[in-house]
């Protein structure tokens, strides 16, 4: 189902977010994701080796399985801030539990927002039993609203449809401007489903779909030492137990791709600072891996984001930063175009469509296709242009 006028619900799930205090701006900065039953869990989480304690802390909470209930804050990252700071986030899941009435172990936590700062776990303390209580199965647009922190606007994507015999829901939210270079993986995401499905086929699944998505992506090459997503299903559809390897697979994975890939997408658009969406799809290398390498070579280049927020379309920078990337090229076989115009080919660039590649630049969304010559592996990166604006917030972040 496309979007539209979409409640965002999925049957069995209530969440909500409100303003606790631990912005200074007063916007929302706590969001809550419960489930009526217990849910199946699974996650994918930064590889930074500075992790964050919610990071900590649900990587081990995560092997039971299953949980009830997800809490969030933006605002403070309670990243780098010792033993204290896991005890801060233990506490932050026992408040939550105890408002809920439910397990304290069943409870998960993330955060994101300014590293290295206490954790101000006191007014979690004082406003979960007001977040418990604003809870309901339309709040999921409030809960993507309290996660967001240099985010323009909150990022939910929902689908539905047949699966095993029964209708379906994923529905998910995510945050993320800034400090994005997912190696899973300040990202985070968390998506909700009402389908049952086996252990195995559910983290599976999410791992496929953050390789396409999440780890798909790059802002300004930093990577958090938060990033989380998580994946949720309460089985409340009722549809036959979804397994590995089997059509139901396939329709669901396809499904929740498709839903984590519009939010990593969206996540790239709306970069700090971010004019220009620029899609990089490397395609005729010998592996993936080495489509992969070409292709963040390039999206981390700043020349080439540079060039790009200046509607500057300075191909150079490209071809160069491919023949950086430690994959052996024959500049003969290597071709480039700018959705579908073709710049390079057979080691010289092409003078003709020049008119029309003005036209190009001037797009808020460009497909940067390189061709390699050597093989048949492929590998999509969604990377954004870095303007100005970029270096005015980051900058002054925490003054």
């Amino acid at each position: 189902m496309a979007n539209g006028e979409q409640k965002y619900e999925v049957p069995g799930f209530q969440a909500g977010g409100i303003a606790a205090g631990i912005k200074e701006d007063g916007r929302k900065d706590l969001a809550l994701l419960y489930s009526e039953v217990p849910a199946k869990a699974a996650g994918v989480f930064t590889t930074n080796v500075f992790k964050a304690a919610p990071v900590l802390l649900d990587m081990e909470r995560i092997k039971s399985g299953t949980t009830r209930a997800v809490i969030v804050n933006s605002g403070n990252a309670n990243a780098a801030t010792g033993d204290e700071g896991f005890q801060d986030a233990v506490k932050m899941a026992r408040f939550c539990a105890g408002a809920l009435s439910i397990d304290e172990a069943q409870v998960l936590v993330a955060s994101t927002g300014v590293i290295g700062r206490k954790f101000p776990v006191d007014r979690v303390a004082g406003s979960v039993s007001r977040l418990v209580k604003g809870l309901s199965p339309g709040g999921i647009p409030e809960a993507a609203e309290a996660i967001m922190t240099t985010d323009r606007y909150p990022k939910i994507q929902y689908r539905e449809g047949p699966v095993g015999g029964s209708d379906v829901c994923v529905c998910g939210i995510a945050k993320g401007a800034g400090m994005i270079e997912p190696g899973m993986a300040t990202l985070l995401a968390f998506i909700l489903t009402d389908a049952d499905i086996d252990d195995q086929a559910m983290r599976r699944a999410l791992r496929d779909a953050v390789d396409q998505s999440f780890n798909a992506i790059s802002v300004d090459g930093c990577m958090s030492t938060n990033d989380t997503v998580l994946l949720l299903a309460n089985g409340i559809a009722g549809n036959r137990k979804i397994r590995a390897s089997t059509r139901d697979f396939t329709v669901f994975a396809a499904m929740l791709t498709e839903v984590m890939t519009e939010l990593a997408r969206m996540i790239v658009r709306d970069g700090e600072g971010a004019t220009k969406l620029i899609e990089i799809v490397v395609e005729g290398a010998r592996s993936a891996a080495e489509a992969k390498a070409v292709a963040y070579q390039i999206a981390r280049s700043n020349l080439v984001k540079t060039a790009f927020y200046g509607g500057d379309p300075n191909w150079g920078r490209i071809i160069s930063a491919a023949g950086a990337a430690g994959v052996a090229l024959d500049p003969a076989a290597v071709e480039l175009t700018f959705d579908g115009l073709p710049l390079f080919r057979q080691g010289q660039g092409i003078a003709s469509h020049l008119q029309q590649l003005v036209e190009v630049m001037k797009k808020d969304h460009i497909r940067v296709v390189v061709g390699l010559g050597q093989g048949v592996k492929s590998f999509r990166v969604f990377s954004s242009d870095l303007s100005l604006d970029y270096v005015k917030i980051n900058a002054h972040y925490t003054t």
